[in-house]
């Protein structure tokens, strides 16, 4: 008996620091993913998936972990990146727009995209095309779009800062990407940017990234900081650019405008 009783207060610090160093790696992993599904922690930790789920659902309540609204995964917050020195917009843009993502697909059946700027790319942060009916894409989470042939990037360029613009647009001359070269013809890019800008709104309805679908994008914007940008998808096939815009284009400008984001 008095063996067992010393063993046991042992134990239990035993195990709680086993539990606690699961849930730091469950973090972490999170973390280094940038966006991860319970099942996919559980296979790159090779834990039991009750227990990832459980130590998931403990750092959800604790604020370090944000569970996606559009598929079911697991992104670190701002208060997990307060722990280090670093910032990630796009986790950022996730957990304050995410229902407004959702409130807008009510109402628009076709998909809806969040995207940020990464290193000449828009990056698609949050999206519905998994819920969308109408959607012919999956997996669009962490897709890179190329700029001047997409909708996003077209409305993050037209409403980013001159300086920030130039930039990319440098950086953009310099990949040198084939495709982009029509795009980069100095009268051809000054007329979309100065198009796009009075519109307030970016379109793609040529056929160019992919010839099945058009799009419409809005950036979030607060003074001359570009936090994002919001796009619909549809088969061009089913809508004209003209009734697209006609049902969508406010509604975009209205959630956009509603992100509750400070410069």
């Amino acid at each position: 008996m008095s063996k067992q009783r010393t063993r046991s207060p042992r134990a239990r610090p035993a195990e709680g620091v086993r539990a606690f160093k699961r849930g730091l790696d469950v973090l972490r992993e999170v973390n280094r993913s940038g966006g991860i599904r319970a099942g996919d922690v559980a296979r790159q930790l090779d834990l039991p998936r009750p227990t990832v789920y459980r130590l998931l659902e403990t750092l959800e309540e604790l604020g370090y972990v944000a569970r996606s609204a559009s598929d079911d995964r697991f992104r670190v917050t701002r208060h997990a990146l307060s722990l280090g020195d670093g910032y990630d917009p796009g986790i950022f843009i996730c957990q304050v727009a995410a229902s407004y993502l959702a409130e807008l697909s009510r109402t628009v059946v076709w998909p809806v995209d969040l995207s940020t700027y990464e290193n000449a790319s828009m990056v698609i942060q949050e999206t519905t095309h998994a819920r969308s009916p109408l959607s012919i894409d999956r997996g669009m989470i962490g897709k890179r779009l190329p700029m001047l042939q997409t909708s996003a990037g077209r409305a993050y360029l037209a409403a980013c800062a001159p300086a920030e613009r130039d930039v990319i647009i440098n950086h953009l001359r310099r990949i040198d990407d084939a495709d982009d070269r029509p795009f980069l013809a100095p009268d051809r890019l000054k007329r979309m940017i100065v198009e796009t800008s009075q519109r307030g709104y970016a379109i793609r309805n040529e056929g160019e990234y992919n010839a099945r679908t058009s799009s419409i994008a809005v950036p979030i914007t607060r003074g001359d900081v570009v936090f994002g940008c919001i796009s619909i998808i549809w088969i061009r096939s089913a809508m004209s650019l003209d009734e697209a815009v006609a049902k969508y284009a406010a509604p975009l400008l209205e959630t956009a405008a509603a992100i509750p984001v400070e410069a």
